[in-house]
């Protein structure tokens, strides 16, 4: 799923605040020490489910909308529409503007 540029800089934000206070619970300091246990994999997962249910903005229409949108794109691609851009290309422009 993907959230808006916003969320994420109010979850920073709330993050920020979090951190900055004296104390945590005990529960948040259980969590925080099991999950320095978990394999990266599982890690992943893990935020994944907070960021869900952190997302008050669901779109349970925006799964659909990229699928659609991807398949437009490759059938563009298909008809000579649309040209391929290099995956590493493409990744080295995106960690460029977010520098």
């Amino acid at each position: 799923m993907l959230t808006s540029p916003a969320y994420y800089a109010d979850v920073s934000t709330l993050c920020r605040e979090c951190y900055n206070r004296s104390a945590m619970s005990a529960l948040f300091d259980e969590v925080q020490k099991q999950a320095q246990l978990l394999t990266p994999q599982e890690k992943a997962a893990l935020v994944h489910q907070l960021i869900e249910e952190l997302d008050s903005s669901k779109d349970a229409d925006v799964e659909q909308l990229w699928i659609e949108e991807s398949q437009r794109r490759y059938e563009a691609y298909l008809r000579g529409d649309l040209e391929a851009v290099n995956g590493k290309e493409v990744m080295a422009k995106a960690r460029n503007r977010l520098t």
